[in-house]
């Protein structure tokens, strides 16, 4: 399985081999283009030297910091996207042993049992642990029972809602312009 969430390779890669820095691509993904959300696991691990939730729960707070606004800064809010960075690995080592994967495979959970234990993460809310969960469940591997109905809608099989559906450049303008769309028809539906 190969994600292909951003425009670059190496980081396509980081995210397909560690679960960890799939988790923080999806942390990130918030006032920013998906791409630069997604690449920021790979800039993290080019500047503090790995993407493993004890080194990075443990590493000096101003020096991740320093880390996240180095050009190209990792997010456009470093010093906040840094400290929930940093919260999100403190909690993956206090309760799951320091590996995003047992999220979704400690006793083999049902997608309901995967979102509860997403939406209890820094950072996770329903929106984002719904489409996180599908996008295990659409090109991670994920197949516990009932992903799709507990990461409705993002789960159903051929929306293209989320970075969940993008599979492809073209796959990502679809989505682009999907959020478009929803977008304008909210701000519609309050005049």
């Amino acid at each position: 399985m190969m994600i292909h969430l951003t425009d670059d390779a190496e980081a396509d890669r980081l995210l397909s081999d560690n679960p960890l820095a799939l988790l923080i691509g999806m942390l990130l993904d918030q006032q920013v283009a998906m791409e630069v959300a997604f690449a920021g696991p790979l800039k993290i691990q080019q500047r503090v030297g790995d993407i493993d939730a004890n080194a990075l729960a443990t590493v000096d707070t101003d020096d991740f910091v320093a880390a996240f606004k180095q050009t190209p800064a990792v997010h456009r809010f470093p010093g906040s996207m840094a400290e929930r960075v940093q919260s999100l690995c403190r909690e993956l080592v206090a309760e799951w042993g320091g590996d995003a994967s047992a999220i979704w495979t400690q006793d083999s959970p049902d997608g309901k049992t995967v979102l509860k234990r997403l939406k209890s993460l820094p950072g996770f809310g329903d929106q984002k642990a719904k489409i996180f969960l599908a996008l295990l469940g659409k090109q991670y591997g994920f197949d516990g029972d009932g992903w799709r109905e507990a990461s409705a809608p993002y789960g159903e099989e051929g929306s293209l809602m989320s970075v969940a559906d993008i599979v492809s450049p073209e796959t990502l303008l679809q989505v682009r312009e999907a959020k478009r769309a929803a977008k304008a028809a909210a701000k519609a539906a309050k005049k």
